[in-house]
């Protein structure tokens, strides 16, 4: 069994958990995780792989062969990751050039629906630039995004002035001209989390369907040493930035969902009940057995 995922505690958690049910786990290392996410959800490069939440919605959408195993691998808040190097803000975003690395990019996602939720802003008024396609064969941007010339990097670009905003996570540049284009951007990301009652979910965990019934014991054993672990290392807070189990998840999924149906990042409607039937049919447990 082939397991990818970036932290090495929760890995080592996992491993040892599988070996002890019986199965004989393999980490194979990819850097940064997200180059893995494409194998995984294509040809099953990998049996348990850390993922993108919309990778997860898009793969199921698109009908591969790609379960979720409830599990937190990266919470942190977004609204920071929208950023200028001039005076512009959030309320210039129509009319002006915003570029990020994928359509389907999970801070993309998330960031844009902050945009049209909370400021009001017509996605389609900007002028967007992605640099690189989709995890998921078969998905598309929309006809009203546009690709950047091959080679082009959106760090470059971003700060030799040729898009006025970016979207921005791990890849932020650093810079002392660069400032988030949401005033505050970390007060504004509390309170909605708060508000809205989870975090905005980066990575998860996933598995393949091959796996999750030739190996369901040892899936099992590894998402409750995966799961302890998180929720032992879980800090104090409104809410938890690594949420475990379906339900604890369902808030960050439903929206995701949304916004990327909104967005023209997935084709159909995924309800999150058909993730948690899917991946409990599969194991061959009730929804109770993985927190739901």
């Amino acid at each position: 069994m082939k397991l990818v995922l970036g932290r090495d505690d929760l890995a080592a958690a996992a491993l040892s958990a599988a070996r002890e049910a019986g199965s004989m786990p393999e980490r194979v290392a990819v850097k940064p995780v997200h180059k893995a996410s494409r194998g995984f959800v294509n040809t099953s490069d990998a049996d348990l792989c850390e993922v993108a939440i919309v990778t997860v919605l898009q793969a199921v959408a698109h009908g591969k062969p790609v379960l979720l195993l409830p599990l937190t691998a990266l919470g942190r808040h977004q609204h920071q990751t929208l950023v200028t190097l001039g005076e512009l803000s959030v309320a210039d975003v129509e009319g002006h050039s915003v570029g990020v690395r994928a359509w389907s990019q999970t801070t993309g996602v998330w960031m844009r629906g902050f945009l049209t939720e909370q400021y009001g802003v017509d996605l389609r008024k900007a002028d967007w630039t992605t640099y690189e396609g989709h995890h998921v064969e078969g998905a598309e941007d929309p006809s009203w995004v546009k690709r950047a010339p091959r080679g082009a990097k959106l760090p470059v670009d971003f700060l030799e002035g040729r898009i006025d905003f970016g979207i921005m996570g791990n890849e932020l540049p650093s810079d002392d001209r660069i400032r988030t284009a949401v005033h505050d951007a970390h007060t504004v990301a509390e309170q909605w989390s708060k508000a809205q009652g989870f975090i905005p979910v980066n990575h998860v965990v996933g598995i393949s369907e091959a796996a999750a019934a030739e190996h369901s014991a040892a899936v099992l054993a590894a998402y409750d040493a995966m799961g302890a672990l998180l929720t032992a290392q879980e800090e104090t807070g409104p809410v938890p930035l690594h949420p475990v189990g379906f339900e604890a998840l369902r808030g960050a999924f439903t929206k995701a969902a949304a916004y990327a149906l909104e967005q023209d990042v997935i084709p159909r409607a995924v309800d999150y009940d058909e993730l948690v039937e899917r991946s409990c049919a599969a194991l061959g447990v009730p929804p109770a057995r993985l927190g739901g």
